[in-house]
């Protein structure tokens, strides 16, 4: 296998940027999404009974967020080594690791899949608990927020060639495509 490319985006980016645009995109869909709901519902009332439950959900988004990355891996039967670590010694995480590269569609399954399983059901139920819809947006708003890198992920691997496997490391992830002998 030769590598197509190699994506560090960290090393690209920067943190600082990465932190500041998801900030800025967590923001800005909140915004975006608190008006059309709260119009749709007829109501901008809070429950302030929401406020505990919101900030314990706020502490386990991470952990959630990387455990929605390995769900597909799971239902798609990879084999895997998934890594439990507290992330600045306070928030929970789970980083995995497979045996074997990924193909390009499993990879953005893999990298699309907490958007699809976090963040629709959360927009959704924000307008259904009319009590509780901030706080579901809130919620909402900062996963879309942290889903802003893999949507940087899903950019570069969809530009990748069609029969490439993706390689994830610590700092990134190679896109590998197979020799071609002559």
């Amino acid at each position: 296998m030769n590598c197509w490319k190699s994506i560090n985006l960290t090393k690209e980016l920067g943190n600082n940027r990465i932190y500041l645009l998801s900030f800025l995109i967590g923001l800005l869909s909140f915004i975006f999404l608190y008006v059309p709901i709260t119009i749709a519902q007829g109501t901008n009332k809070v429950d302030e009974a929401g406020f505990l439950p919101f900030i314990l959900a706020l502490l386990l988004l991470p952990a959630l967020h990387s455990l929605m990355h390995i769900l597909p891996l799971i239902i798609l039967n990879k084999r895997l080594k998934i890594i439990f670590k507290l992330k600045n010694k306070r928030l929970p995480v789970f980083n995995y690791y497979t045996k074997f590269h990924l193909t390009k569609k499993v990879s953005l399954i893999v990298a699309i899949a907490p958007t699809i399983l976090i963040s629709i059901p959360g927009i959704i139920a924000s307008y259904l608990f009319i009590d509780y819809s901030v706080y579901i947006l809130m919620f909402t708003s900062v996963h879309i927020g942290m889903s802003y890198l893999d949507f940087l992920y899903v950019n570069h691997i969809g530009k990748a060639p069609k029969s490439c496997f993706i390689d994830s490391r610590k700092d990134g992830f190679d896109i590998l495509i197979k020799e071609k002998h002559l």
